[in-house]
């Protein structure tokens, strides 16, 4: 049976990675977090100081790009795909506020995209592929069999995320939270590199007022009518 390559692009907190890990688990495909791994050379810059009041020294991050390593391991006990930057598992540290709140900064560098979309490529060659992020049906995967496009409300989105962070002991206010969606929404759209935008064929979801079941439903039928459409 033909495999086919899904791609779901989207706002922040829109559960973009829930879903794709739901279906990618339910058709058997291989699931790539590209938000991860955006998150990891975020961190990988924060360690280095190469972010200080809020301005990246891209140079030299860009002199370190060819260092970074950015994998993926199957947690067996969790169940889930944890990120590893340069061989040591960063899954907890790229999901706190401080890293949050400069990803989108990171992600507008050209270099560190182009990086990462050339690994994302390679990882697609065999298709039978789930993969989340901004720019997947746009740039990524212009190709992609069946492109999702997740919105929601900006204050659900802030009230999820808190929600999930608040029940991970993270020591963050709802306002910061809001703030970041807000910003990051603003650098999404408004980067002049691959900026986030949602391409003609994309089948939009918007998931302010359903469940994340009847939203898995509906993708999953949309991924299996496809499916059987190539084959």
């Amino acid at each position: 049976m033909n495999k086919i390559i899904i791609a779901i692009d989207g706002y922040s907190s829109c559960g973009k990675s829930t879903l794709a890990k739901q279906l990618a688990q339910a058709l058997n495909y291989i699931y790539i977090d590209t938000g991860a791994m955006y998150r990891a050379i975020t961190l990988f810059a924060l360690r280095n100081d190469m972010i200080k009041d809020d301005q990246v020294d891209v140079e030299k991050l860009k002199k370190k790009l060819n260092t970074i390593e950015v994998s993926f391991a199957y947690n067996t006990q969790l169940n889930i795909s944890e990120t590893y930057l340069n061989g040591e598992n960063v899954e907890k540290e790229i999901r706190e506020i401080i890293v949050s709140n400069k990803v989108s900064k990171i992600a507008k560098i050209e270099e560190v995209r182009a990086k990462l979309v050339e690994i994302q490529r390679v990882l697609g060659k065999d298709k039978g592929l789930v993969m989340d992020g901004r720019d997947i049906g746009s740039v990524v995967f212009p190709d992609a069999d069946l492109k999702l496009f997740m919105t929601a409300h900006y204050t659900v989105r802030a009230k999820r995320r808190y929600d999930e962070l608040k029940a991970k002991n993270n020591k963050v206010s709802y306002e910061e939270v809001l703030a970041n969606i807000e910003s990051r929404d603003n650098d999404d759209t408004s980067r002049t590199s691959n900026p986030l935008i949602q391409v003609a064929d994309a089948i939009v979801i918007d998931n302010s007022e359903i469940t994340p079941k009847e939203q898995f439903d509906i993708a999953l039928k949309l991924a299996k009518d496809k499916i059987a459409a190539v084959n």
